[in-house]
Formats: C-alpha cells, sequence, structure tokens
C-alpha cells in the first residue's frame, strides 16, 4: 500500500507542469542598454518603464539574467570615490540598480557599468523588491 501510495505520488509530481508561469518571478526588470531605458513589470503586468545610465564607453554592462543577491539602502562605492548609490539592488557581482546624482545624464550612458537610475524611481524599485523578497525578482539586461 506504501509503496503504491508513494508512486501515485510521485507520478502526479511528474505530470503536473512545473513552468515558468507557474514559478514566475513577481518583478521582472528589463533593461535595455540599447534603449537605455528599463521596464518594470509587477506579475505580468508592466507597471513602469523609466530611462536609465548603462555603461559609458570604455565601461560594460554585462547582459544576462540574475535574482538579486543583496539590497544596500544607502551604499557607497568601494571602487568609485565613495559615489553614493542610493536603493541598491545588487544583482551580479559588484554590478547593481541603484539611484543617482546625475539626474541630467539619464537616458545616455554614463556609469561605470552599473544601471542608474532617478533616485524616486530607484526607492520604488528598492520598496517592491523588500515587500515581495529577493527570490520574487529577475534583472534581465540585453543589449
Amino acid at each position: 500500500m506504501r509503496r503504491s501510495l508513494t508512486a501515485f505520488a510521485l507520478a502526479f509530481l511528474l505530470a503536473v507542469p512545473i513552468s515558468g508561469a507557474v514559478l514566475a518571478e513577481r518583478i521582472e526588470v528589463r533593461v535595455s542598454v540599447s534603449r537605455q531605458m528599463m521596464e518594470v513589470f509587477h506579475e505580468g503586468r508592466k507597471i513602469y518603464a523609466w530611462p536609465v545610465s548603462t555603461a559609458k564607453k570604455g565601461k560594460i554592462t554585462p547582459s544576462g539574467s540574475w535574482t538579486p543577491e543583496f539590497l544596500s539602502r544607502n551604499h557607497r562605492s568601494s571602487r568609485y570615490n565613495n559615489a553614493p548609490m542610493p536603493w541598491a539592488i545588487f544583482y551580479h557581482g559588484n554590478y547593481a540598480i541603484h539611484g543617482t546624482d546625475q539626474i541630467k545624464r539619464l537616458g545616455k550612458p554614463a556609469s561605470n557599468g552599473c544601471v542608474r537610475l532617478h533616485p524616486d524611481h530607484a526607492k520604488i524599485l528598492f520598496r517592491m523588491v523588500k515587500a515581495e523578497g529577493m527570490e520574487n525578482m529577475r534583472v534581465t539586461v540585453f543589449p
């Protein structure tokens, strides 16, 4: 009897599709380097489109897809003269989405590799991730 139940449970689990739709991240961020834009989706619905600044000439913003590694509300860069990085969402080593004080440069490549946002937008995104959980967010950067 026990073997029958175990076999039934295993067959049921294998038969039930576990797709991306079932396990989709609640927050999806898509960054277009060529357009210098970020789109934010919540549960599959686009809720924001914001200008960003990615890597300037000679630097790189890596393409790929990641889950955030850690959040830092008032981060300061240890690599770039203690530069402020408010509302930072680190997603790939030293790369983060964060607010900037160089608002006039948004929409143009200007960073050392991070994805810069208006600080008000960075705050909104940071709070969304804090509320939903880092494991429920996906950051995708494409050329």
